[in-house]
């Protein structure tokens, strides 16, 4: 169709009115919705999410609903919800959205039990992901990266929340991650004074669970960084039979005396460094366990090389050759990616003054950031997945007008739009997909 309007030649001559009630402000939605519908979030949350006769406790879906797709589309904050409820933006969500006060009500709900539901529902969300081919595989390894992260509050009123190693106040979440697709695996809200390994048994013994009930059938390998270096950890691993490479203290002087007893002759160079500097690897034991090495020397703006090494000690059981097991356990690097798709989204700010009210919707932060991930890897298989930002500039916030014809509904959306190819490819494959409610 022929754009019948002109470019105006002033600015000021263009009326404004806000009274259209078909628009639909971001018509995109239509595709992790239809998504959500087709694994049954609804069904999940109404079936494991009891808030007994608190006075949230009503339509627990609907307002999970509400919150998860104002996650989508960028909420940071319950007034962001408003957002959903113009025009008709409702019709793509398949529901009513419901008000900011009641979903504030409804947070304010949730206990640390009723927290625990909600993981409930994540971890089915995952099993009934990974069924639609989205997952590892019965023989796929799989590779999970966990970190904790300081999410900042402003304020005093935030239960919980104190000044953390990062001298922000703000809480202190433990999270754990797929490193191939940026999925949250697990997410737990903790008090910002949380030391970092705090919480970190049950965590690991329930990601296990979760991942394995899922359909990961293959081998599994678990990397994080110093922070959770514990004895007690590796063994837990071991006995559970998972993979490992987690670092530790360069500082600490009995890893230090490991590193100094390294011989000159045994460190190899590491070829793929970036040209920022020179690295070198090594291997040793301690405690009867592998110690892999990496010392680095940095280049300095006149592009010599500084004086003294840095070193970067990890502690693993595989045993493959140094080089593969120094380079994946560097890639440990991609949780980062999805900490800052998490900050740069919902969990920008948390929003109640109550504790569990922002374990619950740190939850949903999750969820909706699995959605996003799924909506690219079921929807666009083979694309990498593209950082929040991006994904939500390009098939979710589009604007959108719902038109009705011959008791048909269309969603018309703009001319001309550079990524419809790409939309209309997800839409159609997540529309094939069977109804797993």
């Amino acid at each position: 169709m022929v754009n019948d309007f002109k470019v105006p030649r002033r600015l000021d001559s263009i009326d404004v009115e806000f009274d259209e009630e078909r628009l639909v402000s971001d018509a995109g939605l239509l595709l992790p919705m239809t998504l959500a519908d087709r694994l049954g979030l609804a069904e999940l949350v109404a079936g494991k999410v009891n808030l007994g006769d608190l006075p949230g406790a009503a339509r627990p879906e609907r307002k999970a609903a509400s919150l998860i797709a104002a996650m989508l589309a960028g909420a940071d904050s319950i007034a962001d919800t408003d957002q959903l409820r113009v025009g008709s933006t409702e019709a793509v969500l398949g529901q009513k959205v419901m008000a900011p006060s009641t979903l504030g009500t409804f947070l304010r709900s949730f206990s640390f039990g009723h927290v625990r539901q909600l993981e409930s529902v994540a971890s089915a969300l995952l099993e009934r992901a990974w069924e639609t081919d989205a997952g590892p595989g019965e023989d796929e390894r799989l590779v999970i990266d966990i970190d904790s992260f300081v999410g900042q509050v402003h304020g005093y009123q935030k239960e919980g929340a104190s000044f953390g190693y990062t001298h922000q106040r703000g809480y202190h979440p433990l999270l754990a991650t797929r490193a191939d697709t940026g999925e949250v695996l697990g997410i737990r809200l903790r008090k910002g004074s949380a030391n970092t390994q705090r919480g970190i048994t049950r965590f690991v013994d329930e990601l296990v669970a979760r991942v394995k009930k899922a359909g990961a059938g293959g081998k599994l390998l678990l990397r994080a960084d110093s922070g959770f270096w514990k004895k007690a950890t590796f063994e837990q691993l071991e006995a559970k039979g998972v993979e490992y490479s987690i670092a530790v203290r360069a500082g600490d002087k009995r890893i230090a005396a490991v590193i100094e007893a390294i011989p000159d002759s045994a460190w190899a160079r590491l070829e793929d460094y970036p040209e920022s500097g020179l690295a070198e690897i090594a291997e040793s034991t301690y405690c009867g366990r592998r110690l892999i090495v990496r010392r680095v020397r940095e280049l300095s703006d006149q592009q010599e090389l500084l004086p003294g090494w840095r070193h970067h000690p990890f502690i693993t059981n595989r045993e493959e050759e140094i080089e593969v097991v120094e380079a994946e356990h560097r890639q440990h690097a991609v949780i980062e990616l999805t900490i800052r798709d998490l900050k740069a989204g919902a969990l920008a700010h948390f929003p109640s003054g109550d504790f569990s009210a922002n374990s619950a919707w740190t939850q949903f932060a999750a969820i909706s950031h699995n959605l996003a991930r799924w909506t690219q890897t079921i929807g666009l298989p083979g694309a990498s997945p593209r950082m929040l930002e991006t994904f939500q500039r390009r098939l979710l916030t589009i604007p959108g007008r719902l038109v009705s014809s011959a008791r048909k509904l269309t969603l018309r959306l703009p001319a001309r739009w550079p990524w419809q190819k790409a939309f209309i490819e997800a839409l159609t494959r997540i529309r094939a997909l069977p109804a797993l409610g």
